[in-house]
């Protein structure tokens, strides 16, 4: 399980780079939800639970892109990981 805390992050390119850094995204990751879909389906691999803290905090200052984080590991669960848990505290 990896833990990542979202609560200091203030908007999209922020938390963009976050993922890139937690999650070991290349140095090419291109910063956007269509590469971020990309990386988490054939650039890296990710732990079976990956646990955001802060998230409260997160979707009111970025709400829009947690939108998206979570619908995005949401479908990487039901397409290709069934055994892959987000939390979001």
């Amino acid at each position: 399980m990896i833990t990542i805390d979202v609560s200091g992050v203030g908007d999209e390119r922020a938390l963009h780079l976050l993922l890139m850094r937690e999650l070991g995204f290349p140095e090419f990751y291109g910063m956007n939800w269509a590469a971020f879909w990309d990386a988490i389906t054939g650039l890296v691999g990710i732990p079976d639970q990956v646990r955001f803290l802060g998230w409260e905090l997160l979707a009111d200052r970025v709400p829009e892109g947690s939108d998206l984080l979570r619908r995005a590991l949401d479908d990487y669960r039901a397409l290709y990981r069934p055994q892959f848990v987000a939390e979001y505290a």
